[in-house]
Order: structure tokens, then C-alpha cells, then sequence
């Protein structure tokens, strides 16, 4: 399927790139590609064949957050077309934004984040919203809302305190200061930050890595994961007997063990 405002690549590694191409406006998130985004999430990621997905940016930018030139005329109509009543942030946040998050969250397969630019706003929560963050060494994370006068959506008012701790949460989110790549990757928000020639590169040694594991697995242990995040350990280590009973009334796990006692590589499908 071809799409207007991203690229997708489905490669032999079984590795999916979702690529957000409007570099001229610094990849900022318009209503049409929020909907590619939200449809590739619901079709392309969750075909077999792509068992891992990395989301990035085209030219010097990650995603600028909310394009505001989509709002700009219902906020400054033309004298005599002013709109009968301003457009709804919580209904853009409910039929697009908030759906993309969650399908993002629900995918099955691993999401490696390579952040090549700056990531603002909802662009930050955009990055944050993956399983994993790559960082150029040139690139910024900023919580950006508040220099609209704006809140927090896409998911950082969930995802930064997880990441940074309530109190750091506090700060980055109400000074809007942007985040330099070290810093970043100091308080846990990326995982690695690389030279900018390197990012890709590093990007898909990690991404086939994991697409070359198994698949369901993968699966349960992001299951597992995003499902401890809020709840009791009691709760959670119940959640990974269940999980745990699936993996072994699958053909994964005696493929694992058959490997390991035949003293081979596993062969997983």
C-alpha cells in the first residue's frame, strides 16, 4: 500500500521501517499522516512477515510533534469564515492520536525508535511510545507542550514519569527544557545514543537481532512487561505463569529446548 506522508519498508530481515517523511515541516504530525500511521499499525505490523518494527524520521528531524499549521486557521480564520465552533483537541486526540499510541503499545512485535532529530511534543511522545530508543548524538527530546500553552498527550504524561521517576517527570514536562542526547541516555530515556552517520546502522543490527528471535516470545515478554508497569507483584508474577503456560503449549519453547539439548541454533518460524 502506498501512503502520502510515511514510508514503509518490509525488508528479508523481517524487519519493518516506518519512516514519517514530511521533512519539510520537520516531520510534524498533520491529521492524514497520524491516520497512515494508525493504518500501518493496524496492517502492515501485524502481518508475519515483520517481526520487528523500527520508526525514524526523514532528513534532520524525528517529528516536529503537532503540525499547528493544521490549526492555525480555525485559531486565526480569514475576517468572515470563522468555523460555527472550534475544532476539538479531545476529539483529535481520542480518533487519532490516542488510537496510535495503543496500537503501538499492543503490537506484538518489538518497536525500536530511531531518533535522527528532534522529537517534540507529541513527537516526544511519539519516541516514547516505543518498546526502545536509538539517539543520534545531534538529536534533542523536548516536552514542548507547555510553550504552546498546551498539556501533555500521546501518552508522555504515562510513559515520562515511567521512564525518569515522578519527580524528573515534573521538571522536563513543566520547564518544556529541551533533553541533549547524553542527558538523555543518563536519565534512561534511550537506550543508546550513537554518532548520527551510525544511527541506522546501529538501529538495524539490534532490530535483526531481535526479528531473528522468536516471534511469540517477543510478544509475551512486551506483554509481560507493559503489563507490570501498573500492577502488584502478585499480579505480575500470576501474569507470567499464564504467559509462561502459553509459551509452553506453543511450538516455540520445544523448538527452544530441542535446540539447546541438540547443542544448534534454534529454529524458530
Amino acid at each position: 500500500m502506498l501512503y502520502k506522508h510515511i514510508l514503509v519498508e518490509q525488508d528479508q530481515y523481517k524487519v519493518l521501517t516506518i519512516t514519517l517523511n514530511r521533512p519539510e515541516v520537520r516531520n510534524a504530525l498533520n491529521t492524514a499522516t497520524l491516520l497512515e500511521l494508525l493504518a500501518v499499525f493496524q496492517n502492515e505490523a501485524q502481518k508475519p512477515e515483520a517481526h520487528c518494527i523500527v520508526l525514524t524520521g526523514t532528513g534532520v528531524a524525528f517529528c516536529a510533534g503537532q503540525d499547528l499549521e493544521e490549526r492555525r486557521a480555525f485559531a486565526y480564520p480569514p475576517a468572515g469564515n470563522e468555523p460555527a465552533e472550534k475544532p476539538s483537541i479531545m476529539y483529535s486526540l481520542r480518533q487519532r492520536y490516542n488510537p496510535l499510541i495503543k496500537a503501538m503499545r499492543d503490537s506484538a512485535r518489538p518497536i525500536i525508535g530511531a531518533v535522527n532529530g528532534v522529537a517534540a511534543g507529541a513527537g516526544c511522545s511519539l519516541a516514547l511510545a516505543c518498546d526502545m530508543r536509538l539517539m543520534a548524538e545531534s538529536a534533542v527530546l523536548m516536552e514542548s507542550f507547555v510553550r504552546v500553552g498546551l498539556g501533555m498527550d500521546g501518552g508522555s504524561s504515562y510513559f515520562l514519569p515511567h521512564l525518569v521517576g515522578t519527580a524528573k517527570a515534573f521538571e522536563l514536562a513543566l520547564t518544556g527544557d529541551k533533553v541533549e542526547a547524553i542527558e538523555a541516555e543518563r536519565l534512561g530515556l534511550v537506550n543508546r545514543v550513537v554518532p548520527d552517520a551510525r544511527l541506522m546502522e546501529e538501529t538495524y543490527a539490534l532490530a535483526r537481532r531481535l526479528a531473528a528471535g522468536a516471534p511469540q516470545a517477543l510478544g509475551r515478554v512486551k506483554r509481560a512487561l507493559n503489563f507490570a508497569q501498573d500492577a502488584t507483584l502478585e499480579q505480575a508474577l500470576d501474569n507470567e505463569a499464564v504467559l509462561q503456560q502459553e509459551a509452553a503449549n506453543g511450538q516455540e519453547y520445544p523448538e527452544g529446548l530441542r535446540a539447546f539439548f541438540e547443542k544448534r541454533p534454534p529454529k524458530f518460524s
